[in-house]
């Protein structure tokens, strides 16, 4: 009986892709199956993304069991994160004067780092594995990472055309311009930045298949669904949160988490309420509108969910999907609630002449709620009321219904409680909520994009949600929603000027 493991470790998403709907067990830090060792047990091994190198997973038992796999000549392949820890090191000081260099195993002879993608790619096909005969074509996939710059003499697999690095576009020529694939020597120890690349190249599928002789390929899905059923098991890794299962009728209902700017705290809250939503038994989407899709991961990290291919809402020439297609495509899924984290200010872009540029637009095409939230780390809590009171009139200009102001990191209970009133009274917003200041005695691995461990800040997320919001009052925001129209360019101005 074929066996294909699936690494599941804090710090890893397994549910992010379906790895071909290959994996029919779960192995985990003990390097375990059923009470055998992985190489002795597995035929081949996926190990997925995540952020196992930040959150110091690299040192245990499956370890060892990796190594001996790969010296049985047996498939191991490692996908972003995975690829980090086949390498022989990793650079994970994005921001940091100096590198901060975490080693890997070791099998596969390139180094890593700091480089940030969030494309939909192509790449060219180098044929130096089994994985990858017969692969004439280019394959497809997307990249999502922050520490993906590859060097080194490894056999090459892959190299991508990314548009956009570091926030910036580069590759107006389209070449295959990041070095995004490699393998040992022998061929059977793989790794690639590719997301999906079991997903979406069936020909590499194939040539697994073949590699590990598998013969009844029924044996392998019907294994690989109760893989999937144990994923969805559990919120997030390792946590023994038992997710109940609820039935919905009925089209998925949306909400937007906006801001009126950077480090506000979006991405926390999107987090937190995603796991306090799946914790409850929902199906819970994640969108992110514009092309930033590391921002969902650590919400997809407790929720097991797929980045799906309409994840990043496009705004101008930046992202995966159109807004009028992802409403459709929502609305015909099985997905419960749809929860959308903005970009910067709801406002940032609104008057590029590129439709739409902005969350607010994307928040007026199909009237979805809103959340509007702030952070009062900067201004103080009664600067950020009075921009949010200015930033909620005016989404209520372009028609945006604000469910609710959130004041984040609020550091004075007397000083919040002196400006709901003002507030109130100022909009239209009936409920005003509040989010403590997070008090952790290790703060690093809460930027998500400089340096995150998943299941540091997503524990964090979720506790402070859970212990400060109700989540009835949440859901009863969100609500189902059509695609309008893209307001033009004009009719923007009008409504600005």
């Amino acid at each position: 009986m074929t066996k294909i493991g699936l690494a599941y470790v804090s710090g890893a998403v397994p549910g992010f892709e379906d790895f071909g709907n290959l994996p029919t067990d779960i192995v985990k830090e003990n390097g375990l199956v059923n009470g055998v060792e992985a190489s002795k047990e597995l035929d081949a091994l996926i190990i997925p993304g995540g952020t196992l190198i930040e959150s110091n997973d690299i040192n245990m038992p499956l370890n060892r069991e990796i190594k001996k796999m790969a010296r049985d000549g047996k498939p191991v392949i490692g996908i972003c994160a995975g690829f980090q820890l086949l390498s022989n090191q990793i650079d994970i000081g994005r921001k940091s004067p100096v590198p901060i260099v975490k080693e890997g195993l070791g099998l596969i002879d390139v180094n890593f780092s700091p480089l940030i993608t969030s494309d939909r790619v192509k790449a060219k096909v180098f044929d130096n594995s089994f994985l990858v005969k017969n692969q004439v074509e280019d394959v497809d996939g997307f990249h999502t990472h922050t520490y993906g710059k590859v060097e080194g003499d490894a056999k090459p697999l892959f190299y991508s055309k990314v548009q956009r690095m570091n926030y910036g576009d580069t590759n107006e020529k389209g070449d295959y311009n990041i070095f995004s694939g490699a393998c040992n020597d022998d061929g059977n120890v793989i790794g690639t930045m590719i997301h999906g690349i079991l997903d979406e190249n069936p020909i590499l599928v194939e040539n697994l298949k073949e590699q590990i002789d598998i013969q009844d390929m029924d044996d392998i899905y019907n294994r690989n669904l109760e893989v999937k059923k144990f994923l969805q098991s559990e919120v997030g890794i390792n946590t023994n949160i038992d997710i109940p299962e609820i039935k919905t009728s009925g089209k998925p209902k949306y909400l937007m988490i906006g801001s009126n700017g950077s480090d506000s705290g979006k991405t926390f809250i999107l987090t937190g309420l995603a796991g306090a939503l799946r914790k409850r038994g929902y199906k819970v989407a994640l969108l992110k509108v514009g092309p930033d899709v590391r921002d969902i991961i650590p919400g997809l990290y407790l929720t097991k969910g797929k980045m799906e291919e309409f994840a990043s809402i496009k705004i101008g020439h930046l992202g995966w999907r159109d807004i009028e297609s992802t409403v459709a495509k929502l609305n015909s899924s099985d997905y419960d609630i749809v929860l959308i984290e903005g970009v910067m200010s709801v406002f940032t872009g609104l008057l590029n002449e590129k439709v739409p540029f902005s969350a607010a637009e994307i928040a007026m095409s199909s009237n979805i709620p809103m959340i509007l939230a702030s952070g009062v780390n900067k201004g103080g809590i009664e600067s950020a009321a009075i921009d949010l009171v200015s930033h909620a009139n005016m989404l209520e200009k372009f028609g945006v219904d604000v469910e609710a102001i959130l004041l984040n990191k609020v550091y004075n209970e007397n000083i919040f409680d002196n400006v709901v009133p003002y507030i109130k009274n100022n909009t239209n917003v009936k409920k005003v909520l509040k989010l403590p200041k997070l008090k952790s005695a290790d703060m690093r691995g809460f930027i998500p994009e400089v340096e995150i461990r998943y299941e540091l800040f997503t524990s964090h997320a979720m506790d402070l949600i859970e212990n400060n919001l109700d989540i009835d009052e949440i859901i009863s925001m969100a609500r189902e929603v059509e695609f309008n129209k893209i307001y033009s360019f004009d009719e923007i101005k009008s409504k600005v000027i």
